[in-house]
């Protein structure tokens, strides 16, 4: 007895990009079906184009256009399994559906004529995206300065308590490499291009031969109306390549920032630091073997996906460098995967970004807790700068907060409160200069925090008058 066995789609390989990271609308942006249906987009304008100059009659463009959205995938894979030309066998299957339009499909028109604009469309798409739901990270890191803008807690350089700032300032450096990133993206949204309708090589001399070369200029840019996308004035069989490093490399940059945030935000959520923690379900499991973990999961994802992220440019680049003369075929199949993977991978990490920064948990008790450890030491600056002011020799001073910062820091390894100011207001030497109530008032640490609460509370006014979502 045969034994009849459903096979689904997870009997396969999938993608995780393909279900378990990014959102719909990205996916559906660099689906089979949308890239097939702006193939026939592009088909219809052109035919619509070439009617006004007198190629095709207005009834062909009618039926072209009504049957634009009948995508027919498996018939396409079918002839493309005798074609091995994807382009070749969704022509075939457009044009069997339209039968008085047909023959005039893809008139004067080399492939890349259609895929390279496509591409450049679905870039734009997935552009707008990603600048809008990077606008609402934005504008919730924008909440969060405000919140945070005098809440002071401990700065570390080299991985070492330094001196007070503010969550509000800390969070403003992420923030402001963020807001670069916005900008850079608008920047690189309104210089695509697209190859425009130059045929074979680049010089569009099938397309002069139809209309003549003199209407050639006004003929693509009828096009580029048509289309809503502007064109390179210059191109071989593709659009310069140049482009896709650029785009990459701005996701690139975006992913750095990303990565930065996250990577601060795991090392914060560590219990030696403690201060903040990313959202845990009720139900949330940790570890199968550990019930009392709380795994930085949505941190470490972003940093393992910008990763990935960081390598996409060095294949554009390899692109853009190695296409020798007019065109060369080495890569269509590595663009296949980096340009959708790049966008759907900048769209799962800004979907987690705004999850972090929308439902940040701050621990104020820690945040105290590691301000009366550490932030005693960073008043000894202050003292040696006042005691020199009111004539004491700065070498002497030195020295003496020296000894002194040093036995503080062993009473604070040894789990002991930090006995700095108490021990510095006992030292006669330094009270000759300075007195205990000035001393008490050099360590408060709400007084040392500088610039950093005006700057956050401007940087979110900055970003909420430049941001619109």
């Amino acid at each position: 007895m045969e034994v009849c066995e459903t096979v689904s789609a997870y009997d396969n390989y999938q993608s995780p990009l393909s279900w378990r990271y990014a959102s719909d609308e990205m996916r559906r942006i660099w689906s089979e079906t949308n890239k097939r249906r702006l193939w026939r987009c592009i088909w219809v304008a052109l035919a619509r184009v070439q009617s006004e100059f007198g190629l095709v009659s207005a009834a062909q463009v009618e039926e072209l256009a009504a049957h634009a959205g009948d995508i027919d995938m498996d018939k396409a894979l079918e002839l493309e399994a005798e074609l091995h030309h994807d382009l070749m066998a969704e022509l075939k299957t457009f044009a069997a559906q339209c039968p008085t339009a047909g023959g005039i499909i893809h008139l004067g028109a080399t492939s890349m004529d259609i895929e390279d604009n496509a591409e450049a469309l679905r870039i734009c798409q997935s552009l707008e995206r990603l600048i809008e739901s990077l606008g609402k990270v934005l504008l919730s890191l924008a909440d969060r300065l405000d919140e945070t803008a005098d809440l002071p807690v401990m700065a570390f350089t080299h991985l070492q308590p330094a001196e007070p700032t503010t969550l509000g300032y800390r969070l403003a450096m992420y923030a402001q490499d963020l807001l670069t990133d916005w900008n850079m993206l608008r920047l690189v949204r309104q210089n695509v291009k697209g190859k425009g309708f130059k045929g074979a090589v680049g010089t569009a001399a099938a397309y002069g031969d139809l209309i003549g070369l003199d209407k050639l200029h006004l003929f693509e840019a009828r096009l580029s109306v048509e289309l809503d996308l502007p064109f390179f004035p210059v191109s071989t069989q593709t659009y310069t390549r140049k482009q896709d490093y650029t785009i990459l490399s701005a996701l690139a940059g975006l992913g750095a920032s990303l990565h930065k945030l996250a990577f601060d935000l795991r090392l914060l959520q560590s219990p030696t630091i403690g201060e903040i923690s990313e959202p845990f379900g009720k139900k949330q499991v940790g570890s199968s073997a550990m019930p009392f973990k709380r795994n930085p999961i949505n941190a470490e994802k972003i940093d393992s996906l910008a990763r990935m992220l960081a390598v996409y440019p060095q294949v554009a680049w390899q692109n853009a460098s190695n296409s020798l003369l007019e065109r060369t075929l080495d890569d269509s199949a590595n663009r296949r995967m980096i340009l959708p993977e790049a966008f759907l991978v900048s769209d799962e990490l800004l979907t987690v970004t705004q999850k972090l920064t929308g439902h940040l948990v701050i621990h104020r008790e820690s945040i105290k807790r590691n301000l009366e450890m550490y932030a005693p030491f960073a008043c000894t600056e202050r003292v040696m700068m006042a005691a020199a002011k009111n004539g004491a020799d700065r070498q002497v001073m030195h020295e003496r907060l020296r000894e002194h910062a040093l036995a503080a820091w062993q009473a604070v390894q040894n789990n002991l409160p930090n006995p700095l100011v108490e021990d510095l207001q006992a030292d006669r030497e330094i009270t000759r200069w300075i007195i205990a109530e000035e001393i008490s008032r050099l360590a408060d640490v709400s007084s040392y925090t500088g610039i950093a609460a005006e700057a956050a509370r401007t940087l979110a006014k900055q970003i909420r008058d430049s941001v619109r979502v």
